[in-house]
């Protein structure tokens, strides 16, 4: 459980430092909201991660599946 904190622990900080405190201060909370939108998104389909081939994480998740159906395919 501790390890599963301490990831969460880690991407607050990094959202927390890459949107909250870099484009504040904020008008409403719908912007705050927006914000956090885009970063999600950018943080799971446009971000490259070199552990996994330089490749966003949400592709590597399909390229995954994909190969598991190929998997059963063939067997």
């Amino acid at each position: 459980m501790n390890a599963q904190n301490a990831l969460a622990e880690t991407i607050n900080g990094l959202f927390k430092a890459e949107v909250i405190h870099r484009r504040g201060p904020w008008r409403n909370f719908e912007a705050v909201e927006y914000a956090t939108l885009e970063w999600v998104d950018w943080f799971n389909n446009h971000r490259l991660l070199e552990p996994i081939g330089n490749i966003p994480p949400a592709e590597a998740e399909a390229n995954f599946y994909a190969a598991l159906k190929n998997e059963e395919r063939a067997a």
